[in-house]
């Protein structure tokens, strides 16, 4: 995402236009929503210790914000994977040639929710799986949409997930998402963690985010939590 886009000092007409746009644009959004089937092949819910999710699926604001709504999910970091750790900053990344997407890492606890249930939210309510090395206006390969396994466990379940999901013809086309080794996630800058929680007027969350979170709400309320589980939040309790 571009951290001046929508931003600055709005004239009246002009205003008026932006708020029929980003009304309209809810309203796709929300169109475009779907509850897709579970995954066949997941992990049994069952205690054990805590696991980590790594995901991407556009601008990382939006796909943190979901999560963290997610019940069972513990916390939600917003950084960067599939490059190396020299060129993870958010300038560089943006360039769209460091073979980095920007990313979550979710920590959740397997009781409470698998990782097929993550993927399904993923796959419903997060983004457009079948656009490639893009999501809505955000345009580059930081942007793809990929999942990045931490063991064959993961693999096997993304793998399957998707072969299950294209079988079943649900979008208008192919699901073009990845499925990468999570070679490693680093950290994205303090300005994104929670960004959506903490700005949830600025004009590109309005536009393109919080859409999300209502669908997450409405879809699948029995694993909606609110307030929402915050990296601040987390880092008191450690």
């Amino acid at each position: 995402m571009n951290m001046n886009k929508l931003s600055g000092p709005v004239p009246g007409v002009l205003k008026l236009l932006l708020t029929a746009l980003l009304l309209s644009g809810c309203a796709q959004a929300a169109e475009q929503a779907k509850v897709v089937p579970i995954p066949i092949v997941d992990n049994p819910k069952a205690a054990g210790p805590l696991q980590t999710a790594v995901l991407a699926g556009g601008c990382f604001w939006g796909v943190q914000g979901v999560y963290q709504h997610v019940h069972g999910v513990r916390n939600v970091l917003s950084g960067y994977a599939g490059g190396e750790k020299s060129t993870a900053q958010y300038d560089t990344v943006s360039g769209g040639r460091t073979g980095h997407a920007e990313s979550v890492q979710i920590t959740f606890d397997p009781q409470e929710v698998s990782y097929g249930e993550l993927l399904q939210i993923y796959f419903s309510v997060v983004h457009d799986p079948t656009q490639l090395n893009r999501q809505g206006p955000d345009v580059g390969t930081q942007y793809r949409s990929s999942i990045f396994y931490a063991d064959d466990t993961q693999k096997k379940i993304a793998e399957a997930y998707i072969q299950q999901l294209d079988k079943a013809k649900l979008f208008r086309g192919a699901i073009v998402t990845r499925v990468d080794p999570g070679k490693g996630f680093y950290l994205a800058e303090a300005y994104h963690q929670d960004f959506l929680v903490n700005n949830p007027r600025y004009p590109y969350i309005v536009f393109n985010d919080l859409p999300k979170v209502r669908n997450l709400k409405q879809l699948f309320p029995k694993v909606y939590i609110d307030p929402p589980v915050t990296v601040a939040s987390s880092s008191k309790g450690s």
